[in-house]
């Protein structure tokens, strides 16, 4: 899959506000649709913003602990608080009553728990969740995280990245042996993820809790990488491989109906902006 690409300047978000405030919130904008690190200057050279200035702004988002400084001191990525307000808004925003009931639509078509992810940092963030009425599941609650590399949906977020970008971030996160199962070199992972692009859809066969097969796909976007994707979970006793294959149109039906949602919330905000 094709890896995100930087938009040019006349795509980027405005930043020239009538306050100090409206533009630090464009250069915020320009920050969230980075994928990498980035320096002073790569935003001079992008934005156009007087340098001096720029560093007076960088220098606010820091202290704010919207953004953060990379070990070197000249790098910055996106800071802990700016990411924690990027997930709340997903969890809470208007658009979250009408994904679940899709979701709670997908879970009665298929008669198992399902849930609905983002990737954050290098984790995987339950946006929402419906249990299946069956008496043996397994809770997770929205609001919950579990690692990438043994998750489905988190396959599913890292094929999107070069194998650059999906090193650089995992280079110091420990992949934890949960389970017998579970991925624990960049090599095995780099071989899995090559199959979830192959088939398009990704699996968790054990590697988080022992019993427990997960089924993810991806909500589609037309443009960039997708922030979100919808999974099946159950016992195995329940689910296996070729089970997983006849509810994949089920989970593929449910994901262009979240797709519709985000398509429809944006063009609202634009119609109103």
């Amino acid at each position: 899959m094709n890896t995100q690409t930087t938009p040019s300047q006349t795509e980027l978000p405005r930043i020239d506000g009538d306050t100090p405030t409206l533009r630090l919130f464009g250069l915020l904008e320009v920050i969230a649709a980075k994928d990498q690190f980035f320096s002073l200057q790569s935003l001079v050279e992008e934005t156009g913003i007087p340098k001096p200035t720029l560093h007076r702004m960088l220098g606010q988002l820091d202290a704010a602990g919207m953004i953060q400084r990379d070990g070197d001191g000249r790098h910055y990525s996106v800071g802990v608080r700016l990411r924690r307000l990027a997930e709340n808004l997903l969890l809470n925003n208007t658009v979250h009553g009408a994904r679940h009931v899709v979701l709670r639509q997908l879970v009665e078509e298929v008669g198992e728990s399902c849930n609905i992810t983002a990737f954050s940092g290098s984790e995987v963030l339950y946006l929402d969740r419906v249990e299946t009425a069956a008496p043996l599941r397994f809770y997770l609650h929205p609001g919950s995280r579990v690692p990438a590399h043994c998750s489905a949906s988190g396959k599913l977020f890292l094929a999107q990245m070069s194998p650059a970008q999906r090193r650089r971030l995992l280079a110091h996160v420990p992949l934890e042996r949960f389970t017998p199962k579970t991925l624990t070199t960049l090599d095995a992972l780099d071989d899995e993820i090559e199959t979830v692009k192959r088939q398009g859809y990704a699996l968790d066969d054990e590697e988080f809790l022992p019993g427990l097969i997960c089924a993810a796909v991806l909500v589609p976007r037309k443009n960039g990488r997708s922030n979100m994707g919808i999974a099946i979970q159950a016992p195995i006793m329940r689910l296996n491989h070729d089970k997983v294959l006849t509810l994949l149109p089920a989970l593929k039906k449910a994901a262009k109906a979240l797709a519709d949602i985000e398509t429809q919330a944006e063009n609202e905000l634009q119609h109103s902006a």
